[in-house]
C-alpha cells in the first residue's frame, strides 16, 4: 500500500500508540499523536521516545482543524470504536485503522494469527516457540504484550510473525490477511465494549475476512458457533477436536494427540508428556500444532517443543506449595469461561479467589462448573455481591462464601481455611481494573503474597 503523502492521527499514548507513532515517523510520514486525557503531560509523552521529540501532540479536546487535516486515524486497542470523537472522524472521511492494520501495511513476511475468547496467549506463545525452533527469524506480537508496530520494520521475506489478535484489534482491520488464522473458541466476553454477542462474534470472525482459498483457518470443532461459521469462510478450514476423531485435522484420542491428513494418521504426543494441564490446554496445543504443521514444520520439531513448554505467566501458573497447599495464579482468567477452564483443571479440593471489575458477564455457568470441587469461594472487588447472589442461586452454600476487601486478605483467608492436599486458585472471572492496573499486576501481587506466607 502506498502511504506517501498521507497524514496520520495516532489515538492513544500508551505502548501501542507510541509504537505506532514511532513506526510512522521512521517512514517519514506525517503524524499527530492524540490523547483525550488532558491531564497527561506532553513532556512526559515525548520522553517515551526520542523519535517523538518533533511531532505534534494534542491532549484533551481534538480541534476540528487538526482532525480534518488528517487522512487516517490509528486507534490503540483500548480506544472504543464508537466514541463520539471516533464517530466524528468517520463523518469527516478519515479511515479508521487499528495498530494491527498499520503494522500489516509494512509486513514483509508470513503472518500466523490467533484469536478466540480464551487460550490466545498460551497458543500464541506455544506456536511462537515452535516456529522459533524451526525458522531463523520469528516475531511474536500483538495482544501478548509486544506491539506489532514495534517490530514489523525488522520483518523480511523469510520471517514469520506469530500474532495474538484481540476482538478490539480486529474491529479496525481492512487488509490484514494472515496466511494461517485460528479461532480457538467464542464465549461471552467484553460485552461492555461490544454491547452484544453478535457484535463480539463478528469482531472475532474478522480474522478470516481477507483470507483466500489458498490459505488456512484452524477452528475448534467442539464450538458450535465456529462449526457453523466454517461454511462461511473462504480459507480452507482445518478443525481440532478434544472430543472426537476427525477424518482430517487434529484430535485428542485416549490421551494422545493425533494428526489426520490425506488418509494417514500420525502420533504427535501424549498429554502425559505435557507440562500443561487441563482439556482447554490440550486444545491450545492442538491448535498450535495444527498451525505449525500447515506451515511445514515437522512433527519431530513440534513434539520437541511441546514436551518442554511450560504454562505462560498468569494462566493456571503454579506458584508455590506451603504447608502442603498448592497455589495457582490464573489472573488472566478475566471472564467466566476462562475461569471455568481453570477450575476444571484443578485436581484437588480448591479454595477459589474471584471477583473484580464488572464486564457485565453472567456467572451461573462458572459456579455450576465448581462441581463440588470448591471448598471456599472468596470474593473481592466490584462484582463480589453479584457473584455471591449468583452462587446462592446455584445452591452454593452461603457459609462457604467469604467476602474480603483486598487480595492480601483473600490470600490469608484461603490459607487459613486450607488443609494439606488443597489448592488455592486465583481465577477471578473478572477484569482487574479498579483494584489493579492490569491482570499482570494482580497476578504478580498474588504470587508475592503466596510466597510470603509462613509455613
Amino acid at each position: 500500500m502506498n502511504l506517501k503523502g498521507k497524514k496520520f492521527l495516532v489515538f492513544g499514548t500508551g505502548l501501542s500508540g507510541i509504537a505506532a507513532a514511532e513506526l510512522l515517523v521512521s517512514h517519514n510520514l506525517a503524524v499527530v499523536l492524540y490523547d483525550g486525557n488532558e491531564k497527561l503531560a506532553e513532556s512526559e509523552i515525548r520522553q517515551k521516545s526520542e523519535r517523538l521529540k518533533d511531532i505534534e501532540i494534542v491532549l484533551g479536546a481534538l480541534p476540528a482543524e487538526v482532525m480534518c487535516s488528517c487522512d487516517i486515524t490509528v486507534l490503540s486497542p483500548g480506544v472504543p470504536t464508537d466514541l463520539p470523537v471516533v464517530e466524528e472522524m468517520r463523518r469527516q472521511g478519515l479511515e479508521i485503522w487499528g495498530e494491527i492494520e498499520l503494522a500489516y501495511a509494512f509486513e514483509q513476511g508470513r503472518v500466523l494469527a490467533i484469536t478466540g475468547t480464551n487460550g490466545k496467549t498460551t497458543t500464541t506463545a506455544l506456536l511462537g516457540a515452535i516456529m522459533e525452533h524451526a525458522v531463523s527469524k520469528v516475531k511474536i506480537v500483538g495482544n501478548i504484550g509486544i506491539p506489532y508496530t514495534s517490530v514489523v520494520a525488522d520483518t523480511d521475506k523469510e520471517s514469520v510473525t506469530v500474532a495474538e489478535i484481540s476482538s478490539f484489534q480486529l474491529e479496525t482491520i481492512h487488509n490484514f490477511r494472515p496466511q494461517i488464522s485460528a479461532i480457538l473458541n467464542i464465549t461471552p466476553d467484553h460485552l461492555n465494549r461490544h454491547h452484544t454477542m453478535e457484535n463480539y462474534r463478528k469482531a472475532k470472525m474478522q480474522i478470516t475476512v481477507n483470507q483466500s482459498r489458498e490459505q488456512n483457518c484452524v477452528l475448534n470443532y467442539e464450538d458450535p458457533v465456529l462449526r457453523e461459521f466454517a461454511g462461511q469462510i473462504q480459507a480452507q478450514v482445518v478443525f481440532f477436536s478434544s472430543q472426537r476423531k476427525l477424518a482430517q485435522g487434529i484430535y485428542l484420542d485416549d490421551g494422545e494427540i493425533i494428526w489426520a491428513w490425506d488418509g494417514q494418521t500420525k502420533f504427535i504426543c501424549s498429554v502425559n508428556e505435557l507440562n500443561l494441564i487441563g482439556k482447554h490446554n490440550y486444545e491450545n496445543v492442538m491448535a498450535a500444532a495444527a498451525m505449525a504443521l500447515l506451515s511445514g514444520v515437522s512433527i519431530e520439531k513440534i513434539r520437541e517443543v511441546l514436551v518442554r513448554f511450560t504454562a505462560v505467566a498468569h494462566r493456571i501458573e503454579y506458584v508455590v506449595t506451603k504447608r502442603g497447599v498448592r497455589f495457582y495464579n490464573d489472573s488472566k482468567g478475566t471472564n467466566p469461561d476462562a475461569a471455568i477452564q481453570a477450575i476444571r483443571a484443578m485436581e484437588w479440593p480448591t479454595l477459589l479467589i474471584g471477583g473484580g471489575y464488572d464486564k457485565e458477564s453472567g456467572y451461573a455457568e462458572w459456579i455450576a462448573a465448581f462441581d463440588g470441587k470448591v471448598k471456599k469461594l472468596v470474593l473481592l472487588g466490584a462484582t463480589r455481591e453479584k457473584i455471591r447472589e449468583a452462587a446462592l442461586a446455584q445452591g452454593y452454600p452461603a457459609e462457604d462464601i467469604i467476602l474480603v476487601d483486598n487480595l492480601a486478605e483473600a490470600v490469608e483467608v484461603c490459607y487459613g481455611n486450607a488443609s494439606a492436599g488443597d489448592a488455592v486458585l486465583l481465577s477471578p472471572a473478572c477484569a482487574s481494573w479498579g483494584m489493579f492496573d492490569n491482570y499482570e499486576q494482580r497476578g504478580d501481587m498474588f504470587k508475592e503474597l503466596a510466597r510470603a506466607l509462613k509455613e
